[in-house]
Order: structure tokens, then C-alpha cells, then sequence
């Protein structure tokens, strides 16, 4: 599904009017319909009390609407409008009009107090404070009334997003409203997507409000969810070497998880040939915990790192190779990082470069721009404040942007770990990944994400759908391991051991609970 920013939305809204004739009345209409029909299947309707807050803008109207529809279906609606009703303009003014003339209270409010009582006394609550279009800290009353929404323990219904959250950002304007359910109208917003808007959010369902599709489904609309991509079938006649044959460049001394976590992640994601290049004191101890793993020992610094003597060889190696990753606990000695480097100018093969690999190419920007095989990159916010000289905040509150920005600079594709990851690409499209768990915040998980990406390569699907459908599946073996063990004390290990299952249900078809949690349902 695709995702709009708050003025794309807004393009939409303009070109349904002029273009198609749909009125603003009837887009408002379907809006405030649409909120109707989640109210009514999630808590019902007949003989229930419902609180509306409305604002001052369309917002507002789309509350109004659902008002009257609550009234129809034997509810009881209380309106409080926070703002003057004469600020009123279109569609909102003339739903506000019709709903006057309906035997439905309209309070508008001047004090917290007017609103307290009613909510403690309220079945559910309707949020329709601001919508999208706010871009300033709430305060004041609109504040206090968000504090007594959350505090109050009533169920919650946002209409578009939840009002204190950033459309375009999902960061936290001040102060927002916790929801229980949101419905979002033509297109989720991208800060229905991002955190910590997406938390929330509660539940996310959207209406199209009767878009044509060459609308919503428009390819100019640059970011979309990371939806289902199907995994090619094993052939009958499949061997280790046409499933995946990738070298993976990594270890050094201290760091022996990441080589062994991102090496063996590709075998129990369905690749045939795990090549590890790293360090020769560490393979035999390595060798212990994968022994499926073929290693290619590496002269090493005094450091225990990876020395530049190895060049030649490791580029040899690379040409044999489907594709080659480099970097997972390779270190920052100095040497080491120029092998990085040099290789990265090298390789003539697909390149996965993650962790320490980054680093190394960071201030580097030629080297991956003149590459003329596809590149990857899976960075945390750290190592892409590396990429791209942008402060961690910087990139957490326009991830999109910055991500679109690098992506089309170094003419690769880029993952920004994270909740919920980013995967950016070179023509400037990027997918929202909705699989994973806070538990898998843990050491070593990333390295088992670089080898789960590798292996849908090595499965056969192309190049971006690999890249897509390694983010997914990696997220998804974690939601299962969560499932079976709690998110605490998840490691690196579990999402491993899980990412068979995780491709065992792909493959059958996910069951609707699961199914649930990476879509967002459609009302009419």
C-alpha cells in the first residue's frame, strides 16, 4: 500500500475535486462514514455514549459526519468544538450547519473542566482535534484535553492520525493522543508508519474515501509498505552452489559473533555457500559453532584484524562469488579499514556493506558512486550520521528524506535499521518494513539481517526483491521468536534458529493473526 506525506494527501484531495468531480462534501462524507463503520464493528454503536472532540478544521467536519452517523445508529454523540465555529469553511462549515440542526449537544469548549466530566461518563472517544495538518507543539487547551483523553482510560478513535503526531514525521508534537484505533483517510501518512506516531496509532485501518486507484496507487507516490513478495520455489534438482554461493569479509579479534551470525544466517535463510574470509586465528573456534560454514582463513594484523596483504586473494575469491558482504565486526584498525576500501573499488560482484564496513567508506563517497555492480547498505541511525554528516536526530526526524537523499547520492540501496526499517532505493523509492520487535534490539542481530538478505539473492529473486524480502523475513523470524520466548532476553541466536520457521510460513501462506500484523486493513 502506498503512503502519502501530508502534502501529497493534499494533491489528491485537489485533484479528486477538480478532476473527477467528487465534491469535498462527499470526501468529507465517506471520511467521517468510514470512522462510522469502525466505531460501529470494534464497540458499537446503539445506546452508547460517545464523546466527539472536534477542532476547527476539516478534521473537525470529518467529526461532525461521524457525529450524525452515531445519531442515525442509535448512539449518543457529544460534540465539544475547540475553536470558533465561524472559522468554519467548506464542507466542515456545512456539516457543522447540518449537525445544528440535529438533536445532538454541541458544547464549544472554554475550559478543561467542561469536557472532564463527559469523558469519564463516555463509552468511547473521537479524536478530531487536528489531523495532519499540524506542524506546532499543542498547548494550551487542546493539551489539556489530550492529557484527559489519554488519562482517562476510555477507548480512543482517531480520525486520519492521532492529533499531537507529525503527518510527516510520526514524532510527538508536544503531545498527542494515544489511540486505540486510527482510520486513516485516501492513504496512511507517513506518520501513521513511523515511531512513535505508528505506537500511537493502535490499530491502523484506511479508506481510499472513494479515490480512484490511479490516485492512491500512483507511482509518482514514492514510499510504500514492504508488501508480500512471493519466494522462489527450490528446484528438484537444486545444489549448495545455485542457491547462493556469497563470500562473507568479516571478524577480528573481540568480534567473533558478527562473523559467525551473519555467515551462518545465510544458510539457515535457504543459501547453499557460506564463504568466510576472516582471520586465521579465529576459524578454528569459529569452525566450532559452524562447522556448515567454509572458511577461508586470512593473514591478520598485530591487531587481529584483517591485514591489506589479503587484497589480492580476497578479490580473487569475490570473482568466484554470487555476491559478497563485508564488513560485520571487522574493526576500525586502520588497516583493515583501507582493505575495506580498496575492495569495495574492486569488487566487480554485488556488495552487502554493513557495520564496520560503513565506517571505513563513510568519507569515502567516490568509491561507492563509481561502483558497477549493485550496492547495499544496512546501517543503524549511527553509521548513516556517518553516511550522510547528519546529526542522529537529524536523521530520526526525516528519515525519509535523508534516506531518499543518500540512496540517490551513492547510487545504492540502503536499509535503515531501525523500528520500522527503511529500505531506500537508488531511483528514490523506499519501502516502510512492518515486521520486527523491540526485542531484537540485541547484539548480533544486524549481522544475521546481511545474511538473510544475501540469501534471497542466492534464492533467486532480483536484486531489490531480495534486499526487500531479507528485511521482512529477518523481522519476521524475530515476531516468532518473540511469540514463543517473550521480547526480553531475545539474542541474535533465536532470530537465527527461527528463520527456517520463518520461511516455512511464508512459503504455506501466513494464518490471519500473523497476516494481521503487516497490513493495514481497508474499509469501505
Amino acid at each position: 500500500m502506498k503512503v502519502s506525506s501530508v502534502g501529497e494527501m493534499r494533491a489528491m484531495d485537489r485533484r479528486a475535486i477538480e478532476e473527477f468531480g467528487i465534491s469535498e462534501e462527499l470526501l468529507m462524507e465517506n471520511a467521517g462514514r468510514a470512522a462510522y463503520e469502525v466505531l460501529s464493528r470494534e464497540w458499537g454503536v446503539a445506546g452508547r455514549r460517545y464523546v466527539l472532540c472536534c477542532g476547527a478544521g476539516n478534521n473537525g467536519g470529518d467529526g461532525f459526519v461521524a457525529a450524525r452517523h452515531i445519531l442515525s445508529g442509535g448512539g449518543i454523540p457529544r460534540v465539544f468544538l475547540f475553536g470558533d465555529p465561524d472559522r468554519f469553511r467548506g464542507a466542515a462549515k456545512t456539516n457543522f450547519a447540518i449537525l445544528s440542526k440535529l438533536p445532538v449537544e454541541v458544547n464549544r469548549v472554554s475550559d478543561a473542566v467542561a469536557i472532564r466530566s463527559a469523558i469519564l461518563h463516555a463509552d468511547g472517544i473521537i479524536d478530531a482535534l487536528f489531523g495532519t495538518g499540524l506542524d506546532r507543539d499543542v498547548d494550551g487547551l487542546c493539551r489539556k484535553a489530550i492529557d484527559l483523553i489519554n488519562a482517562s482510560g476510555r477507548p480512543v478513535l482517531s480520525l486520519d492520525i492521532p492529533s499531537g503526531v507529525h503527518g510527516d514525521t510520526g514524532e510527538i508534537l508536544g503531545a498527542a493522543v494515544r489511540a486505540d484505533h486510527t482510520v486513516a483517510f485516501g492513504l496512511p501518512k507517513i506518520g501513521n508508519m513511523l515511531y512513535p506516531g505508528f505506537g500511537l496509532c493502535g490499530r491502523l485501518h484506511v479508506s481510499h474515501i472513494s479515490f480512484p486507484p490511479s490516485l492512491y496507487d500512483d507511482e509518482a507516490i514514492p514510499v510504500e509498505t514492504n508488501a508480500s513478495i512471493p519466494l522462489p520455489q527450490r528446484e528438484p534438482t537444486a545444489h549448495k552452489g545455485s542457491v547462493g554461493d556469497v563470500l562473507f569479509i568479516a571478524g577480528a579479534a573481540g568480534y567473533f559473533g558478527a562473523p559467525y551470525f551473519s555467515a551462518m544466517s545465510l544458510l539457515k535463510a535457504g543459501g547453499g555457500y557460506a564463504r568466510l574470509a576472516a582471520p586465521w586465528s579465529m576459524t578454528p573456534f569459529l569452525a566450532t559453532r559452524g562447522s556448515e560454514i567454509v572458511f577461508v582463513p586470512q593473514a591478520e594484523t598485530t591487531e587481529g584484524s584483517l591485514s591489506l596483504k589479503n587484497k589480492d586473494t580476497l578479490l580473487a575469491c569475490a570473482r568466484r562469488a554470487d555476491m559478497v558482504v563485508i564488513g560485520p565486526g571487522l574493526s576500525l584498525a586502520e588497516e583493515t579499514q583501507e582493505l575495506v576500501r580498496e575492495l569495495a573499488a574492486g569488487i566487480e560482484r554485488p556488495l552487502l556493506v554493513d557495520g564496520d564496513g560503513i565506517t571505513a567508506l563513510a568519507d569515502r563517497p567516490e568509491i561507492l558512486q563509481g561502483r558497477c555492480a549493485p550496492t547495499i547498505l544496512t546501517p543503524h541511525p549511527g553509521e548513516m550520521s556517518r553516511l550522510t554528516d547528519q546529526s542522529v536526530s537529524e536523521i530520526e526526524n526525516g528519515r525519509i528524506p535523508i534516506l531518499r537523499g543518500a540512496c540517490a547520492d551513492l547510487k545504492a540501496w540502503i536499509v535503515l535499521k531501525g523500528a520500522h526499517s527503511l529500505i531506500g532505493t537508488p531511483d528514490g523509492r523506499v519501502f516502510i518494513n512492518l515486521s520486527g520487535n523491540p526485542g531484537m534490539a540485541t547484539a548480533g542481530a544486524g549481522d544475521v539481517l546481511t545474511g538473510t538478505i544475501a540469501a534471497m539473492s542466492g534464492l533467486g529473486l532480483p536484486l531489490e526483491a531480495a534486499v526487500r524480502k531479507g528485511v521482512f523475513l529477518h523481522g519476521f523470524a524475530g515476531d516468532l521468536a518473540a511469540a514463543d520466548k517473550g521480547e526480553d532476553g531475545i539474542t541474535a541466536q533465536d532470530i537465527l534458529n527461527y528463520l527456517p520457521y520463518a520461511l516455512k510460513q511464508d512459503r504455506e501462506g501466513l494464518d490471519e493473526q500473523i497476516a494481521g500484523r503487516y497490513d493495514v486493513p481497508l474499509i469501505a
